[in-house]
């Protein structure tokens, strides 16, 4: 959008780079020149690109429209003075994640470290089904491979190989390979994910020194990190692109279709690609003439995520049925396994509050006099 054109319309484009509370950070797209077009005085002290911090139009909130992380919206009315502005449009979302909330992202990339915390693939292989399951690009970066021979990373390397990805291993700490995962970030939006404590603050701090996350340390008796990321922000990196820090989580849901599960497995989808199992409704477990079951290494992480993946589609059926008998209920914190029990009468067992109790007795008094 040209300075004629914001002449005309009064209104800017920009991106959400940060929500906070009923505001947005928003930066803008037009180069300093434009800008200072715009008005009759140049706008004092504005950063580079520009940042306005919005409030969303009343119209917006009347017609439910959400503003996320990572939109693309129409600015009105700038005080350049004051860095204020209104968010007068949310434009067409080419993409968008419910769980982290952030529109607009191109790739996923997961990072994990080799060493403190060790490499777990139950752990591992639970976040790449997660980003699978998202449409978008992967990308796999290994961090602290400074604590490994070279040998154990040809072994790693080699494993993740015969999963369906190439792994890039870096060591923010020594500076290793870093300027090669910046290469893949150039020019897109890209999600940063994977367990606390394996550097990710310390990731983005590295490729954007005007991050300034705040770094934790591994617990040494759990040997996991501590969370340090507490909301969502989009960080300009230097060779164009936004980067998106995410906050930290151990275990990611579960919540697919069962029946979509299997084209999660890169390894699997090659299977699919050359040959069809009998049964279109196949799940790939005690079927006869089923093409996907086999040796593949993480066929037994496949059969867990379906018993989880159809756990909680049942829940899901169960929610939306009232006169159902049965509810779930977790029987271990570990690797998310559950049973179902009987529900108990509504109020039938509940213990009757104090309130009702000495409402009771007052209740007897007056009977009694």
């Amino acid at each position: 959008m040209t300075g004629e054109n914001f002449a005309a319309t009064g209104q800017l484009l920009g991106t959400v780079v940060a929500v906070q509370a009923n505001f947005y950070r928003v930066q803008l797209d037009q180069e300093d020149g434009e800008i200072r077009e715009m008005g009759e005085q140049d706008p004092p002290h504005l950063p580079y690109p520009p940042l306005l911090l919005c409030t969303r139009r009343t119209r917006l909130k009347k017609i439910g429209q959400q503003v996320m992380v990572g939109d693309r919206v129409v600015v009105e009315e700038p005080d350049w003075a004051g860095g204020r502005g209104a968010i007068a449009e949310v434009l067409t979302r080419q993409s968008e994640l419910d769980r982290p909330a952030i529109a607009n992202v191109n790739q996923i990339l997961l990072v994990f470290a080799v060493a403190d915390p060790p490499l777990e693939p139950y752990q591992l292989s639970r976040f790449l089904i997660k980003a699978e399951s998202t449409g978008l690009d992967v990308l796999l970066c290994l961090n602290k491979s400074d604590l490994i021979s070279p040998q154990e990373q040809q072994q790693v390397s080699d494993r993740l190989l015969g999963w369906g990805y190439e792994p890039i291993f870096i060591s923010v700490k020594d500076g290793i390979n870093t300027d090669q995962a910046a290469r893949y970030l150039s020019n897109k939006i890209t999600v940063i994910a994977g367990p606390s404590g394996v550097g990710k603050s310390s990731l983005i701090n590295s490729l954007i020194d005007s991050a300034k996350l705040r770094v934790g340390e591994v617990s040494g008796k759990l040997a996991r990190g501590r969370h340090t990321t507490r909301h969502i922000e989009l960080f300009e990196l230097p060779s164009g692109g936004l980067l998106a820090d995410t906050p930290g989580f151990n275990q990611p849901d579960m919540d697919c279709n069962p029946e979509e599960l299997i084209h999660y497995f890169p390894e699997a989808r090659k299977r699919l690609a050359v040959a069809s199992c009998r049964f279109s409704d196949c799940l790939h477990r005690d079927e006869p003439e089923c093409v996907v079951r086999g040796d593949w290494e993480r066929y037994e992480h496949y059969l867990e995520f379906l018993d989880a993946a159809i756990a909680h589609q049942t829940q899901l059926h169960q929610q939306a049925d009232p006169e159902s008998t049965m509810k779930l209920k977790s029987k271990s914190k570990g690797k998310g396994q559950s049973q179902y029990e009987p529900k108990l009468e509504s109020k039938k067992y509940r213990r009757i509050s104090r309130k009702t109790q000495l409402q009771d007795l007052q209740e007897l008094y007056r009977d009694e006099e």
